[in-house]
């Protein structure tokens, strides 16, 4: 029976059926369909589901998403990024915050602080980041203006005494120690004869002439009068100048030790009568007796 029953409801669906439009006046057939119950069905169904996937399309891949009820716009799908990444940051923050804190805590206790280690994942972000390389493997480069800028410190940090101990401006000089620039007889003193800002020191040839202080070389030349001259600024606006000498040691810019070598003795010069060193000892701009200070 339920064979028969189910056999007769598909030969209902394959009946074919006639669709007939007239002329309502002539009374003639303008369109004629001859359809059956199953191509009814099919045509309905596929037309349904055809409609469905393109009504689907159009609103998954145009903005008309944006007018589905709960559906974020693209506004809010930014907003959404950024406080993840700022909830993110933020937690990172705490998370250092709370370290300092206990650290903090830990010395107060007498306690080590505990070492900061960085996660695997920031090691290899920082490693991937721009600009960050082997060492090894970067090379600088130096511009034009770079070295010209070098070049201008350093011509003004040759006469720069600031790596000496520093002096009480009212420190009176008879306690400042000087070093002896040459062991040997004095032969002129200091305004013997008139117009003498020094001392004239007889010794052999090629004698070692040593600084009174530490300073820095400032004038180191020939000169016409006094030949091979060196000079040596000192700290407190001191001066010392070594003249007639055979030979220089050191350049301008040096900085020289109290008793180190600075030239040997010479007979260079027109104003020169014999081997000597002509020696003097300026102050504030004003010439000293260097014998009231030094032992010769």
């Amino acid at each position: 029976m339920a064979n028969s029953k189910g056999k007769r409801f598909f030969d209902k669906l394959k009946n074919k059926y006639k669709l007939a439009i007239f002329n309502e006046q002539t009374y003639q057939e303008v369109l004629v369909i001859r359809l059956s119950r199953l191509n009814v069905f099919t045509i309905v169904g596929a037309s349904a589901i055809l409609l469905i996937v393109l009504v689907t399309l159009l609103i998954a891949f145009t903005g008309l998403r944006e007018y589905i009820p709960g559906y974020p716009d693209a506004n809010q799908r930014l907003m959404i990024v950024r406080n993840a990444q700022r909830v993110d940051s933020l937690y990172v923050e705490i998370e250092k915050r709370n370290k300092f804190i206990d650290n903090v805590q830990n010395i107060i206790r007498g306690g080590v602080p505990e070492e900061v280690t960085e996660s695997p994942e920031e090691e290899t972000q920082e490693m991937n980041a721009p600009g960050v390389g082997n060492p090894v493997d970067v090379e600088f480069s130096r511009s034009e203006e770079d070295s010209a800028f070098r070049a201008l410190v350093e011509k003004e940090e040759k006469y720069n005494l600031s790596y000496t101990a520093e002096m009480n401006p009212g420190t009176v000089l008879e306690n400042t120690f000087f070093f002896t620039p040459l062991k040997g007889m004095v032969v002129n003193r200091f305004g013997d004869p008139r117009g003498h800002f020094g001392v004239d020191i007889v010794a052999g040839p090629g004698a070692r002439v040593s600084a009174v202080m530490d300073g820095v070389v400032v004038f180191s030349g020939w000169t016409v009068e006094t030949g091979y001259v060196i000079q040596v600024q000192h700290a407190n606006n001191l001066i010392s100048s070594y003249k007639h000498n055979e030979r220089l040691l050191k350049s301008i810019g040096d900085h020289v030790k109290a008793g180190e070598a600075i030239a040997h003795v010479g007979n260079s010069g027109e104003l020169t009568t014999g081997p000597h060193l002509h020696f003097e000892l300026w102050y504030n701009g004003m010439p000293l007796d260097p014998q009231e200070y030094i032992s010769f």
